[in-house]
């Protein structure tokens, strides 16, 4: 079984696991959501940032000790560690953050103090409408153009995608501060209601139909190599987050294709289609 996406640790492991895995008990765990505007996912305690997950995304802990949550996402299944602290009560969100960065503010006022800055996905529950801002369950206010109803996902990943254009590159980033090349992927498919896995190796192995060789790109194609995905915006433009711009940005197929090969990425491993 894939660590990443298992959520077992010895201690404590998912109830559907019994019978497939070794634990000292097993549990359905409970549910929580993410309190502050981002929170690392970490490979153990303390330990590697490997995803992050953004305010109001759903979370089942299946233990919580020395400060440390054990838990799953909801969104795609990857288990990891959380700091207890980012963790509050869960509660069904209705709205998400459909530009790439707003704020949730003290007062319905654009004046009042800011409370946090969100990115785009990230999650609220609204409870009542003010003017021109919507009332959270926590009370805070958000402005009404910046969030979405959650059962109205967007039609084009690719249009997603580009609005974390210049967004800074970050090692299992997430977020519009900072956001890795299947994170990008993954908010752009998420935000259309495809469901998409965390990582490059899981999204080339799962996601959509090979394109034979021939087949130009389209827009919304995936292109992997190992270690890296991107996505086509037209059939000749790529954009991605790398570590060669450290930043998300548009780059001509062609170039992006032999730039990789030349600093040591090897060759296209996959082109894909999804839908």
């Amino acid at each position: 079984m894939d660590r990443r996406l298992t959520p077992a640790n010895g201690r404590v492991a998912a109830q559907r696991l019994k019978g497939q895995v070794e634990a000292d008990r097993f549990t359905e765990g409970q549910r929580h959501r993410i309190a502050p505007a981002l929170a690392d996912l970490l490979d153990a305690p303390g330990g590697r940032r490997e995803r992050q997950l953004l305010h109001g995304e759903q979370v089942t802990v299946y233990e919580d000790a020395a400060g440390w949550a054990f838990v799953e996402a909801a969104r795609d299944g990857y288990v990891g560690y959380l700091a207890s602290g980012a963790l509050i009560a869960p509660s069904e969100p209705t709205q998400v953050i459909a530009v790439p960065a707003s704020h949730l503010y003290t007062a319905a006022n654009l004046k009042s103090p800011e409370a946090m800055g969100l990115s785009f996905g990230a999650r609220l529950r609204i409870v009542s409408g003010h003017g021109s801002f919507y009332e959270t369950d926590t009370g805070h206010f958000v402005p009404r153009p910046h969030v979405r109803p959650l059962n109205r996902p967007f039609a084009d990943p690719a249009t997603v995608a580009q609005l974390f254009f210049g967004a800074p590159y970050l090692w299992g980033g997430n977020s519009i501060r900072g956001i890795d090349c299947s994170g990008l992927v993954q908010a752009a498919l998420l935000a259309c209601a495809i469901p998409c896995p965390g990582d490059s190796d899981l999204q080339e192995a799962t996601l959509g139909r090979p394109l034979p060789e021939a087949e130009p790109l389209g827009r919304g194609d995936l292109v992997f190599w190992k270690g890296h995905v991107a996505m086509a915006v037209d059939g000749e433009t790529l954009i991605h987050a790398n570590a060669h711009h450290m930043a998300v940005v548009y780059e001509p197929f062609a170039a992006a294709a032999a730039r990789i090969a030349a600093q040591g990425g090897g060759p296209i491993t996959a082109r894909k289609r999804i839908g």
